[in-house]
């Protein structure tokens, strides 16, 4: 299993810390997929029939919940699962913080070598949701000030955290819709594109790879994660420029860019800013552009069973707005946001990374059903996917 970052902002990792991250990384494959397939096989065989006798068949995932609570595969799969993620940011952590100063400096020496840039505004206020929470259990959050340690924590981490199944460089969502846009939509040529909490930037460098002459701009609240993503950019010889901005109060004059995306940010925000950034996406859309989201499919659209999985980490992974965001329908979020009902659409997408690129494209246009691999980060997972145009 690949752990290598590929790029030269990875720390120097000790044979040990090696073998620890790759039996972690192993351990999560085997609790998403083998366990994860185990407890659904419980749940069928033994608590939903349970359920039917007692005429108590569930009606969402609460009814699921409350009884899954008490089912001893359940308990033990969330104990397992809960740990591993601690042992995550466990395996990585000693190593970074032995080299922060080391990697710090690279940061600088990198800045300006592949034409992109950085900026940093001190003043911001960072929202409670990234300055005041520990986001996926990871120690210390998102907002570390001027230092890269949560960015580089998070690269890391994820590398052990996805299990091989988020792509070489950590970016096959963004190489999956990025392609999915070029080959489904291929008279639209983006010249301005904005990445929304980028965190980063593996998304951002993809786009800016699928479509080299754009300019993409990627945006965050959290300082620590840019100046890293900034670095990690600049490594890969890709130009992003990353700048700190709270993507509900966009400081973009009317009409800048041709493509807004963003991935797996919805549900880091209440319904109120959802709503906030979307229609601060329409605002600074041109006419003719196109606002595209990567997100957990919503409740409405899976069996009972598979909404309590997905909502697992709203209740264990310190996700306090997940729940929240995928109890909503994601049309109406973006029709109330300025956007007209007929320019509305969604999609399921396979992962580009782990297919001919000619067959990817093949794929692009097909109707693709929302299944319980959808979203879920195991074998076989396909991403979700909804955006709108903008009225020319």
């Amino acid at each position: 299993m690949k752990l290598d970052l590929g790029h030269e902002l990875e720390v120097p990792t000790s044979r040990d810390a090696r073998a620890r991250q790759a039996f972690v990384s192993q351990l999560r494959g085997y609790i998403l997929n083998d366990l994860a397939n185990g407890m659904r096989h419980s749940y069928e065989k033994e608590v939903a029939p349970r359920l039917s006798q007692a005429g108590k068949s569930p009606k969402g995932e609460d009814d699921v919940h409350a009884a899954m609570l008490e089912n001893n595969f359940f308990k033990f799969y969330s104990a397992i699962r809960y740990n591993a993620q601690e042992m995550v940011w466990r395996s990585v952590i000693p190593d970074i913080e032995r080299n922060l100063e080391d990697l710090a400096h690279k940061i600088k020496t990198l800045s300006g070598k592949s034409g992109g840039s950085l900026t940093l505004s001190p003043g911001l206020a960072i929202p409670e949701n990234v300055a005041d929470r520990e986001i996926h259990l990871m120690p210390g959050g998102y907002a570390s000030g001027d230092s890269p340690l949560a960015g580089a924590l998070y690269d890391h981490g994820l590398a052990v955290f996805s299990a091989g199944l988020m792509g070489r460089n950590l970016d096959d969502i963004g190489l999956s819709f990025a392609n999915y846009v070029k080959f489904r939509f291929p008279d639209f040529e983006p010249k301005h594109i904005l990445d929304c909490g980028t965190t980063v930037g593996h998304n951002a460098v993809a786009w800016a790879q699928t479509f080299p002459r754009a300019r993409v701009d990627a945006i965050d609240v959290a300082p620590s994660g840019l100046l890293y993503g900034h670095g990690r950019a600049e490594s890969l010889g890709v130009p992003v420029h990353f700048r700190q901005m709270d993507a509900t109060e966009l400081e973009y004059p009317d009409r800048s860019f041709d493509l807004v995306f963003s991935s797996m940010f919805l549900h880091e925000l209440s319904v109120r800013d959802i709503r906030k950034y979307i229609t601060e996406a329409h605002r600074v859309l041109r006419p003719g552009g196109l606002v595209l989201t990567m997100e957990l499919p919503p409740n409405l659209e899976l069996s009972p069973y598979d909404q309590f999985y997905l909502d697992w980490d709203c209740y264990y992974n310190n996700e306090p707005f997940y729940r929240t965001y995928r109890d909503q329908n994601p049309q109406d979020l973006i029709v109330s946001s300025g956007f007209g009902v007929e320019q509305y659409f969604q999609f399921v997408v396979p992962q580009f990374s782990y297919m001919p690129e000619p067959d990817f494209a093949a794929t692009v246009g097909e109707q693709r059903d929302i299944g319980g691999s959808t979203g879920r980060l195991s074998t076989g997972v396909q991403w979700f996917g909804f955006g709108a145009w903008k009225n020319r």
